[in-house]
């Protein structure tokens, strides 16, 4: 089978990559090692870097403020113009987009997202909580899946998102998600990282052997919330750069070269307005994230002008029904520029509505016949995966599964 974890070195390949023995002795002192030759060897001066950009806010964490006027559109202009000059940046000639642009699709789920990344048309990512709704949006189609942070809260704590979900719980989501189809790219909430450059370049490293093709990384402060609620609250640029650059950094460690893919996430849109996330994305663009994502766009105007300063790199947009952000259909967001679409509580929402409902029809009723809408126990394990199971203990010559 192939593993979805090692990229090949040439994105056009789809031949089967090396085990997941690339990892075994990738521990702590070997991650810090790798970090520190990987920090004299990359193409960033990050001192001149911070010298040529305006300082740091000087309060470390800012409330969000209904009344801010710089969330207008005028806020997008100087410094933060798009005809601003630019500090050069991160540059790795194995990840430029160019190098994906041919050749079929790839075996492996971080290569893939990059192709679909630098080939035309939106990458539409349905949020998913758990097995099962990982199972019906690959019934359905979809090329891409997002494992929320709060649906993966949610499903496997019973709780809210607000920062209570651990590494191990996202890992552990991620590796179930991940072995359903092995070649889907899965990007994957990390939150604010789990703590420090460490325990940043921990995540990725994790999240990669688990085979998910790329994650997000937010500047919320370590008690963070969900997004779309009410008084958020930011780190400052300085300690987001540090975040992302640990990110690059660990990708770039993993030995044998990794496709997996960075998102610089920033939620300071609500909190410090619209004109400094615009400067934080982009000085995170510059550290050597794949795509920004701008948390919490009011309005589809505010869409294109950032996707507009932030070209030509990736913008991903978060859909929430009755969040920050408009409703905005896939055909729409694509219109406006944005080259991922992510629908966080898609598949949670609606659970909560048809279990509800479930529920209410039992107590109800005292028999769960018409929630099962004529769905025998085979039929639902079909969706599971039955007939792969059957089909492959035929092949390998057992007999358990004969009659089902």
């Amino acid at each position: 089978m192939v593993n979805p974890t090692q990229s090949s070195s040439h994105p056009k390949s789809s031949a089967a990559s090396p085990s997941h023995s690339m990892y075994s002795n990738f521990g702590p002192l070997k991650l810090m090692k790798s970090l520190s030759r990987m920090r004299h060897s990359m193409s960033i001066d990050y001192l001149s870097h911070r010298k040529s950009q305006p300082s740091p806010l000087s309060p470390t964490r800012s409330t969000e403020s209904a009344s801010s006027s710089t969330s207008s559109l005028e806020s997008l202009e100087s410094p933060t113009s798009p005809t601003s000059p630019r500090t050069p940046g991160y540059y790795n000639a194995r990840l430029d987009p160019k190098n994906y642009l041919d050749g079929p699709l790839s075996s492996n789920p971080a290569t893939r997202l990059r192709q679909m990344l630098a080939r035309p048309g939106i990458i539409v990512a349905p949020g998913i909580c758990d097995g099962i709704s990982a199972r019906v949006a690959i019934e359905e189609g979809f090329s891409c899946l997002y494992q929320s942070g709060a649906a993966t809260t949610a499903s496997r704590l019973g709780m809210p998102d607000v920062a209570l979900a651990t590494l191990n719980d996202f890992v552990r989501a991620s590796q179930m998600v991940c072995s359903l189809d092995p070649t889907m790219p899965v990007i994957a909430d990390a939150d604010t990282g789990f703590g420090g450059p460490i325990m940043v370049a921990r995540t990725v490293t994790q999240y990669a052997r688990s085979g998910v093709a790329g994650l997000h990384i937010e500047d919320q402060i370590q008690t963070k919330r969900c997004g779309h609620l009410l008084g958020k609250q930011v780190v400052s640029r300085e300690e987001f750069l540090t975040r992302v650059r640990a990110a690059v950094l660990a990708r770039d460690s993993i030995p044998g070269g990794s496709d997996f893919v960075i998102i610089a996430r920033t939620d300071s849109a609500q909190v410090l307005g619209i004109g400094e996330a615009i400067t934080r994305l982009r000085l995170a663009s510059e550290a050597g994230a794949d795509v920004c994502f701008i948390e919490g766009v009011k309005s589809k105007e505010l869409l294109e002008s950032t996707v507009a300063a932030l070209a030509p790199k990736p913008v991903l947009v978060n859909v929430i029904s009755g969040g920050l952000t408009p409703s905005f259909t896939s055909a729409e967001a694509e219109k406006l520029g944005a080259k991922i679409i992510i629908f966080s509580l898609v598949s949670s929402v609606s659970m909560v509505h048809a279990c509800r409902s479930a529920m209410h029809m039992l107590k109800k009723t005292g028999t769960d016949f018409s929630s099962a809408r004529g769905m025998d126990p085979k039929q639902f394990f079909e969706v599971m995966g039955l007939n792969d199971v059957v089909n492959f203990d035929a092949e390998a010559g057992g007999s358990a599964f004969k009659q089902i």
